[in-house]
């Protein structure tokens, strides 16, 4: 009985000190820190110590994306509009090219603008860019140019969530609600 009654508190006890419960994917132990050498939306070469000091979303698209770049970030912007304001302050995005043939600072600039301060654009050569893909297990392929020389790019819809020292956290997908991922990014940015 003794035994039992033992495991039962040490069970209470351990539920008591547990981690954050997220209610997106915790990938804490599955994914590197940031880590990337970039250049940003005006031209300047950066890398991931340059964005220290904040929660940092990190997403993997082009701006010539018809659907899933313009929603996803879409998204969060709706979801920076839901979290208190302290928390507004402590995030950004980082919005990878994985087109950077097209997407060139400029041009990201000016499509990161369009969703808000928080956005910013970074691309960069392409073995700068598989670099970084490579370290999130991130896939993306160029499909066949049509005749105007356009063609669209696969890549992946989720966006990587770090914490202010720039240790990965949590992966939001598009499937996750509205509610959780305001949660998250407010206890993720209030923890950090």
């Amino acid at each position: 009985m003794y035994k039992w009654l033992c495991i039962a508190l040490v069970s209470f006890w351990l539920v008591g000190c547990s981690d954050q419960s997220w209610q997106t994917t915790d990938i804490s132990e599955m994914m590197p820190p940031l880590d990337f050498h970039l250049t940003d939306e005006n031209g300047k070469q950066v890398d991931a110590e340059d964005f220290r000091g904040k929660t940092t979303l990190l997403f993997f698209g082009y701006t010539h994306c018809p659907d899933v770049c313009p929603i996803t970030l879409a998204r969060l912007a709706t979801a920076f509009r839901q979290v208190d304001d302290k928390a507004r302050e402590d995030i950004q995005v980082l919005f990878v090219s994985v087109d950077p043939t097209r997407d060139t600072p400029e041009i990201m600039k000016e499509y990161t603008e369009a969703f808000g301060p928080q956005f910013i654009g970074l691309t960069g050569s392409k073995s700068d860019i598989d670099a970084i893909t490579n370290r999130y297990r991130v896939s993306y392929g160029y499909g066949e140019k049509d005749e105007s020389g356009n063609y669209d790019v696969t890549h992946s819809s989720a966006t990587f969530a770090f914490n202010r020292q720039g240790d990965a956290q949590l992966l939001i997908r598009d499937d996750d609600p509205m509610k959780a991922v305001v949660s998250d990014l407010e206890a993720l940015a209030e923890g950090s």
